[in-house]
């Protein structure tokens, strides 16, 4: 890594009633048509998540707070000269100081008080001030609502409230509901399940039965995957690959000869939740290339190495900065080996109330990632926390109100950003009766 990447800066200001936010990589917002009588209104968080020498990374969350928008266009300009190279959420275009990003297809509707969040990196001379205001379909952005009388009529509807059980990231960026109250289709084969789960549409697959396969199968955007009783898929895993609002629940997973759960390609709002996976070649579960926005729950992983692990390569920051937020909670790492996780570029990632035994190490923060550890139960681990790993710069890493049993020495240093939603910590003397009690496939009713 660069000097200049290491002195990178951070600010946060937010554009509220008129007040001017600060930062980079785009997170967008939706916004659409109005109706008789509708209310028009947005509220924009403009962050820098990362600086150096002539480049940055940056996030815009733009809240929807008027009625539902279908299809939107959100704009600022820059007053300094900078330059966006690449933006991912969304359609960048710029012309001379102007920005205008419209919605991606999967991304085109916002419903009251929902958010869209889009990045982007660019580039800067001289100065790198933040914009002053921004337009949502043409309306500021000041934090309240307007009213407008247009001659057609619309709709609103509120967001589906979070699944029963989610914490965590995935509840946040507008929450994670995956198929909600579609239909629920049964599947008992590979190919069912690659038919049932291709494509965006909403749909809620049951995988009622148990196969063999191999490779990967690919997992569209708005799908909630749930196993009946002993359902095991072996040999292959699933992908998501630029995939949004998934959850994927009470499956078991074994002798993959890939990932068992592969998330990648700014795939965004995912809950991976009471799987049990064992026996596989790589990856349990592994998040990497800009993913964001992800809660992996009370699974188990047993009789296997390489578990979980969170940014794929020391040379990836350019894309991963920004992104990569995961909470892992409740999950029984059980004689498991490495990577519980191991972190490159997130921050902050949030590791609480998880079991880990007889593990050769527990938590590495790796590559200016940003790792808080509290509340867990660890158990005969050679080195429960890391910084800096396998020749990967070190990020930092804040470990409280952990209980270790025959474990070596915890690592730590630094400071970790802010934790944005609420949550419950167990005691962590409690939390090896509490995880094996409740964690792996086969211990909730779908």
């Amino acid at each position: 890594m660069s000097s200049h990447e290491e002195n990178r800066s951070r600010r946060v200001v937010r554009i509220v009633a008129g007040v001017a936010a600060a930062v980079l990589p785009a997170a967008l917002v939706l916004v659409g048509g109005a109706s008789a009588g509708a209310a028009t209104g947005c509220r924009v968080d403009y962050k820098v998540t990362n600086q150096w020498q002539g480049g940055f990374g940056a996030e815009v969350v733009v809240t929807n707070l008027g009625d539902r928008l279908d299809g939107w266009a959100l704009k600022w300009d820059f007053t300094a000269g900078q330059r966006v190279d690449q933006g991912w959420n969304g359609t960048f275009g710029q012309s001379g100081s102007t920005v205008t990003v419209t919605n991606a297809s999967w991304n085109a509707s916002l419903a009251t008080g929902a958010t869209a969040a889009l990045g982007f990196n660019g580039t800067w001379t001289g100065s790198n001030p933040a914009p002053t205001s921004f337009t949502l379909n043409g309306v500021s952005c000041t934090g309240g609502t307007t009213t407008t009388t247009t001659t057609t009529t619309a709709t609103t509807t509120p967001n589906n409230p979070a699944p029963t059980g989610l914490v965590g990231w995935a509840t946040q960026n507008g929450g994670t509901t995956g198929g909600g109250s579609a239909a629920a289709v049964s599947v008992n084969s590979a190919s069912g399940l690659a038919t049932a789960a291709a494509g965006t549409g909403a749909s809620v697959i049951r995988v009622t039965g148990s196969f063999s396969c191999s490779g990967m199968i690919r997992v569209g955007s708005n799908k909630t995957i749930l196993g009946a009783s002993g359902a095991t898929i072996s040999g292959c895993g699933l992908t998501l690959s630029g995939s949004m609002n998934v959850i994927i629940r009470n499956l078991t997973f074994t002798g993959w000869n890939d990932d068992a759960i592969n998330v990648e390609s700014a795939s965004t709002n995912v809950w991976i939740d009471h799987n049990t996976f064992s026996n596989g070649y790589d990856g349990a579960v592994d998040i990497k290339r800009a993913s964001d926005y992800i809660t992996v729950s009370w699974n188990r992983t047993f009789n296997h190495g390489k578990t979980m692990l969170l940014g794929h390569s020391d040379d990836n920051g350019s894309q991963d900065r920004g992104h990569l937020r995961v909470t892992y909670h409740h999950n029984h790492f059980d004689g498991s080996g490495t990577r519980h996780p191991r972190v490159r570029f997130g921050n902050p990632v949030h590791v609480f109330n998880n079991y880990y035994r007889d593990n050769e190490y527990g938590v590495a923060s790796t590559c200016d990632g940003g790792v808080l550890v509290e509340g867990n139960y660890f158990e005969n681990v050679d080195e429960p926390t890391l910084v800096g790993y396998a020749g990967s710069p070190a990020g930092t890493l804040v470990q409280r109100d952990n209980h270790f049993v025959g474990s070596g020495t915890p690592q730590s240093a630094g400071s970790v950003a802010a934790i944005p939603y609420s949550y419950a910590v167990d005691n962590a003397v409690e939390v090896k009766s509490i995880v094996t009690a409740g964690a792996g496939a086969g211990k909730i009713s779908v």
